[in-house]
């Protein structure tokens, strides 16, 4: 199958601080969830304000811009791709997670790409 394309692009606000990890002894881990704002209006002509959630997860040099430019309330964009994990659950059924690997980030005028 030719064309297959797991790719995102969200624009949005931070609910938290990037929240920092080091895996595997030197790889530095940000994880950040991002806030978008939707806005429609419903059969009756009444403006539907909705937030959708989105987890975020930035490695390396990524991370590193992430710890320092993302705090609560920062507005920035991304591109990325899904990734879909799963782990079992502590009353042994299986779960599933998904987060947004990020490519590319923008905030204001820094941009950070691959």
């Amino acid at each position: 199958m030719e064309n297959v394309v797991n790719k995102v692009v969200l624009s949005g606000c931070a609910g938290s601080d990037a929240e920092i990890r080091v895996v595997g002894g030197n790889s530095k881990l940000a994880r950040v969830n991002m806030a978008v704002n939707e806005s429609y209006r419903n059969s009756t002509g009444e403006e539907v304000k909705k937030t959708q959630w989105f987890s975020l997860t930035f490695w390396g040099a990524k991370a590193d811009i992430a710890e320092l430019k993302i705090k609560k309330g920062t507005r920035f964009s991304i591109e990325g791709r899904l990734q879909t994990n799963n782990y079992e659950a502590k009353d042994g059924t299986k779960r599933y997670t998904t987060e947004i690997v990020v490519d590319e980030i923008v905030i204001k005028e820094l941009v950070v790409a691959n």
